[in-house]
């Protein structure tokens, strides 16, 4: 399977580092803005081609999939793009900025029966089916709560971290994570509410924040993020036996099973992995051949929920990006 990427930056290069160590699917095209950059991505990578537009890349007949690497402000028009170009698309959480793009976009997938799907990588490793299988056979008893943070200090780093025009803040880009860690974890379904607090940052979107989600049986999920502090990244879920301590929910590293003495019960280790990106392109892959219009493990309907949720929290906020206005 030839892969084309939109972008150039940091992800797409892991991305292109993946492609480079698997079978089944290769570095074919990489397209910038600026042509030189993308030339220099292609001879770093080994790809075959360099674009020095978006369109071209997409227009190419060569590439079977499009994987969308830009900042979040472009991923719906890109993704259209592509759709409307007959290509299969795999694009870089956040899927979108906000629902309704979500929604469209996984319309238009279906219309086209063309792959529409989110790189939310955590969804497809492999100890989210061991965190499952943990959580089935009852090792903590009945789970009553669970806390997850994704924060580190990247507020000045880049411009589309803190570009209201790009669709900046710590909830997009590292705050999906926690929501997508506490909705593989109790569902996405009867919620009875949510509450938040967000700290701007000088350009107005969010800093970093903290929400709480209850479910309707009382299960809640506190979740933080942030762009100007710097966090575990654990996951921990707690229940009437014991808890489970989810080391880095981001690419999990291992999962340690503690009972109600706080003594060791089980731990789990990570399979060796290329750099964990392998199990989103595979998944694509499997989907493609099969003529599927999205993949099992992140399927439309919790994309579209968890974009709704943060369309929501961001509401609370009264957050919106310049062109949502």
């Amino acid at each position: 399977m030839k892969v084309g990427i939109l972008g150039a930056g940091n992800i797409a290069g892991k991305m292109a580092q993946t492609l480079n160590l698997m079978n089944g699917a290769e570095p074919y095209g990489i397209a910038s803005r600026d042509y030189e950059k993308a030339k220099q991505f292609a001879q770093t990578y080994h790809f075959q081609k360099a674009y020095g537009s978006y369109e071209d890349l997409i227009s190419d007949p060569q590439v079977e999939l499009v994987y969308v690497a830009t900042p979040h402000s472009h991923h719906y028009e890109q993704m259209k793009q592509s759709l409307e170009h007959g290509k299969p698309v795999l694009c870089e959480k956040p899927f979108t900025v906000n629902a309704a793009q979500a929604e469209e976009i996984c319309s238009l997938g279906e219309q086209k029966k063309l792959l529409a799907a989110e790189g939310i990588w955590t969804r497809y490793l492999p100890m989210r089916k061991v965190m499952d299988d943990i959580l089935a056979a009852g090792a903590i008893g009945k789970p009553a709560a669970l806390y997850a943070n994704l924060a580190a200090p990247i507020l000045n780093l880049r411009e589309r971290n803190h570009s209201p025009r790009l669709a900046g803040g710590a909830l997009l880009d590292m705050g999906v994570y926690t929501i997508n860690f506490a909705f593989m974890t109790f569902g996405s379904g009867n919620i009875r509410g949510i509450q938040t607090s967000m700290e701007p940052c000088y350009t107005g979107v969010d800093a970093s924040s903290t929400t709480v989600i209850t479910y309707e049986d009382g299960k809640k999920a506190i979740l933080f993020s942030s762009m100007v502090a710097k966090g575990d990244k654990a996951g921990m879920v707690y229940g009437d036996r014991g808890y489970i301590r989810f080391k880095n929910i981001n690419n999990c590293e291992g999962i340690e099973v503690y009972g109600t003495d706080d003594k060791p019960v089980a731990s789990y280790y990570t399979p060796q992995q290329f750099t964990g990106f392998e199990y989103q392109v595979e998944a694509c892959k499997r989907a493609i051949e099969k003529g599927e219009v999205e993949c099992p493990e992140m399927p439309h309907a919790e994309i579209i929920k968890v974009m709704k949720t943060m369309d929501s929290i961001r509401e609370t906020w009264g957050l919106k990006y310049p062109f949502e206005k």
